[in-house]
């Protein structure tokens, strides 16, 4: 069955013993051999987020009101981008279901055999970030699968997914068909997962793993979903990462620096390849957006018109996102982010999965969501004096709410946020009739709308999933 099948580790573990090949009771012996099946399922999670085909950190925002299809490109992933998406499409949708619950097994592997290893700090910190690991690639798989819990209000009673778990010693049962679960179920089990790990994993981790601020920075995302605020102001107070000045956002999308990072999918680490010399392949995560190379700028996708030009000329952020590219005697507004590393155009870089201006971000929505309009403003300055020359601020009521999910929008645009973010809110997405060039004109979306609601916020269950078990129930729509 594709999504329980007995994974362990990718392919690409060059350099490392591939644990799957043997009995995962002999194999998890050493702390040297458990952190290797702990960097098996990080490989998983890079797998589908890196992707340069249908990357999870580039697809939501190719779903959504940021980018326009640029008609001098190959037209990539126009399948996502014109919402046509169905249970029997490749690409994105077998992806992410397949590399996720990839990642899930690899780290009940370590979960089942964790006993293997005596009582130490060492011991918790691996079985810390298994259980971050699983929680991590579950939500990822239910929020885009399935309805998250505030985005209407029987969301935690709809069809979630299925939560993989293992007991003791246990390698789980790769022939079983289980029913899904509902989202509200679904939630608990992140939230546990995440709870459990936060009292266990070390407070440092080094680059490409997942710390102590890892975990509560994924907890004040899962909570801010989750529709618990307090819980998520909370989560986001334990994150010590101080964020990135405005400054150096450029040194940090050219993976010079790694100021503001608080959990990020490394391409050279060693994390798969044992060496910090040899980059993982496949990281191009920035090909989803364009195919540059020495001469010419291909874009894919645009920085859409009317989003470009609601950016102040004061916003720092401004030229981290986009740059001009021509091709075709055509302008674009490019974009920049993930363009590659310094001197570079190939699109490799490491991802950066959970930053602390979310985490700041997740806390100032929390706080208005609670009424505290003061410590909401607080918490979004302290974002603003980071990314503005001068800013005037102030808001209240709507215009607060407003100054936080436009600074959202684009403080983590391209980052495989902004599609989730309208969805969890129940709010629909509005493109404009703008083309692709850099003055407005081109060709438009073919989808300007899609309503709050609508089917196709939550991706279909891949047919071949369906097929292979009985126990599977499709999304409605499809």
């Amino acid at each position: 069955m594709l999504s329980l099948s007995f994974v362990a580790c990718d392919d690409e573990l060059s350099g490392l013993q591939p644990f799957s090949q043997g009995n995962p009771e002999t194999f998890f012996t050493s702390l040297a051999n458990f952190q290797t099946g702990v960097d098996g399922a990080y490989a998983q999670i890079r797998n589908y987020y890196a992707n340069p085909g249908s990357g999870y950190q580039g697809i939501p925002d190719i779903l959504s009101d940021n980018v326009v299809l640029v008609q001098t490109g190959r037209r990539s992933n126009e399948l996502y981008y014109d919402y046509r998406y169905e249970a029997n499409n490749a690409g994105a949708l077998v992806l992410y279901w397949s590399e996720a619950y990839e990642a899930v097994n690899a780290a009940n592997l370590v979960i089942g055999q964790i006993d293997n290893l005596a009582d130490s700090p060492e011991k918790d910190n691996i079985l810390g970030q298994a259980l971050a690991i699983r929680a991590f690639a579950h939500f990822d798989l239910v929020r885009l699968y399935a309805q998250i819990p505030t985005q209407s209000g029987g969301a935690n009673s709809s069809l979630g997914v299925v939560y993989v778990k293992v007991e003791d010693g246990d390698t789980g049962d790769p022939f079983a068909q289980p029913a899904r679960e509902t989202v509200g179920s679904n939630y608990t089990e992140i939230i546990g997962d995440l709870e459990a790990a936060a009292g266990l994993v070390a407070d440092e981790n080094g680059e490409g793993r997942i710390d102590r601020d890892g975990v509560y920075g994924i907890l004040s995302r899962v909570y801010l979903y989750n529709g618990e605020y307090q819980k998520a102001i909370d989560a986001a107070n334990q994150v010590s990462t101080p964020l990135a000045a405005g400054a150096d956002l450029l040194d940090v999308y050219e993976d010079t620096t790694n100021d503001g990072i608080v959990f990020e999918l490394a391409i050279d680490t060693g994390v798969e390849t044992g060496s910090d010399d040899v980059p993982a392949a496949g990281n191009n995560v920035g090909v989803l957006y364009s195919q540059s190379n020495a001469t010419s700028t291909i874009s894919e996708y645009a920085v859409e018109f009317e989003f470009f030009n609601s950016i102040d000329a004061n916003d720092l952020r401004l030229p981290v996102i986009q740059f001009v590219g021509t091709n075709q005697d055509n302008d674009y507004n490019a974009v920049r982010k993930f363009l590659g590393e310094a001197g570079q155009v190939n699109g490799r870089l490491d991802i950066k999965a959970v930053r602390a201006a979310e985490v700041l971000l997740n806390k100032a929505e929390a706080q208005f969501e609670l009424g505290q309009e003061g410590a909401a403003l607080t918490t979004l300055d302290q974002l603003r004096a980071q990314r503005f020359t001068t800013f005037t601020g102030g808001e209240t009521g709507q215009a607060l709410e407003d100054a936080i999910q436009f600074n959202r929008r684009v403080e983590l645009c391209f980052e495989g946020h902004r599609f989730f973010d309208l969805k969890r809110r129940g709010e629909a997405i509005q493109r404009s009739n703008n083309g692709d060039i850099i003055d407005g004109s081109g060709t438009p979306p073919e989808i300007l709308t899609l309503p709050a609601g609508d089917d196709r916020f939550q991706f279909p269950i891949p047919q071949d999933e369906i097929n292979a078990n009985p126990n599977m129930e499709q999304n409605d729509g499809y």
